[in-house]
Order: structure tokens, then sequence, then C-alpha cells
């Protein structure tokens, strides 16, 4: 028999994943409107932020309330404090969604194909959007070898945006009159490597809760 503990937790698990789908889709939005130059799909992320900020407000409440009614231990506790951070960290991937919507908006005519493919912008998106949905399903399932794989995702992330700076500064010289569509998309590269750091901290509270392992600050012994 399903005790009342079980059934809250369940329903916050279920409540997560529907933030998180609905997070994922800000990310792939915000890809569909920076190569359409979709604005009206952007004004549109600027919008449903209004809705992730209210998941995350109920699911913080509601973490809060099994605290308050349920005093929960071991991995029931785990659980708890996991979603707590993952509920942060999906948070503030919406916010980054946001403001690279905001740059679709602001700018006055479509990105440069050649700017977007030389700087492998879309190929971040791609991969920050394929370890969100890996972190989802190593969430739903439990599965912390998927949680451990995010991390090597991250690195190929981390190594495009090192090399950002150098790539779009040699398109500026060569195309001197988009300096401001290329400083966009220099902020939105930044932007998505640090989509990677959450996620790899979303991963890192996947194994917390299941392993009772914290790897926080512990680098390459993960």
């Amino acid at each position: 028999m399903t005790t009342h503990l079980e059934s809250e937790l369940q329903l916050l698990k279920t409540d997560t994943l529907n933030m998180w789908k609905l997070v994922c889709l800000q990310l792939t939005n915000g890809k569909e409107a920076l190569v359409n130059f979709d604005k009206d799909l952007a004004r549109q992320i600027v919008a449903t932020e209004k809705r992730v900020n209210a998941y995350e407000l109920k699911i913080d409440r509601d973490c809060e309330n099994i605290f308050a009614l349920f005093n929960p231990v071991a991995i029931d506790l785990r659980f708890v404090l996991a979603v707590l951070k993952i509920n942060s960290n999906l948070e503030r991937i919406a916010d980054i969604a946001e403001s690279i919507a905001r740059f679709v908006i602001d700018i006055e005519k479509s990105f440069d194909p050649e700017l977007l493919q030389s700087t492998k912008v879309i190929e971040m998106f791609d991969l920050s959007n394929e370890m969100l949905l890996d972190a989802a399903h190593a969430f739903e399932k439990e599965d912390t070898k998927m949680a451990r794989y995010l991390f090597k995702i991250d690195e190929k992330l981390d190594e495009t945006n090192n090399n950002a700076s150098y790539v779009v500064t040699d398109y500026i010289r060569s195309h001197p009159n988009n300096i401001r569509e290329s400083l966009h998309i220099l902020s939105m590269m930044r932007k998505l490597e640090r989509v990677g750091d959450q996620t790899k901290n979303i991963a890192e509270e996947i194994i917390f809760f299941i392993e009772a392992k914290v790897l926080k600050h512990k680098g390459g012994k993960q």
C-alpha cells in the first residue's frame, strides 16, 4: 500500500519533470527563433518565463510542505533536497533561454548563416538540449550512469566556448558591419556554456540522491 509520503514524492517528481519539459521547450524554441529569425517565437519565450517561475515557486512550496509534514529521512530526504536544487538550476536555464530570446528581439536583421556556422552556436544549442533531455531521463529512471555521461558532454560545450572569442574576432575582421550581431552570438555562446554548467549541477544532484555521494567541488574525481 502506498503511503501518503510516497504519494507526495511521486507528485513532486511529476511536477519537476513537467517543469523540465517546459524548460527544454524554451531552449528548443530559442534555437528556432535564432535560426529562423522568428521574433514572435522569441516573444513567446519571454512570456512563457512567467509559467516557469510559477512552477519553481510551486515546487519550492511542495518541498517545504514535505519537510514540515513528513520529516523525510535517508533517500527520501536526499530526493527532496536534490529536487530543491534541481528546481533552482532549471529556473536559471529558463532565464538563459529568455535572455537569448531577447537578443533575437533586439536585432534588426536575421543573423548571417556564415556566422552561425563558423561559431558552432547551433551545435551548442543542440548539445545543451541533449544534456537537458538526458538529465531528465537520468532523473526519471534514477540512472546514475547517464548522469555521469553528462560530464563528458559538458566538456564539449566548454571546448567550443573556449574558442568562441577567436572565431568571433576573425568574423568581425572580415565583416566589420556585423559587429553587433557578432557580439550577440558571442553572448549566446557564453550563456549556452552556462546551460552546460547548470545541467552538470543537476547531474551531481541526481547522483547525490541515488548514491548518497557528494560530487560538488571534486573536479575530476566524479
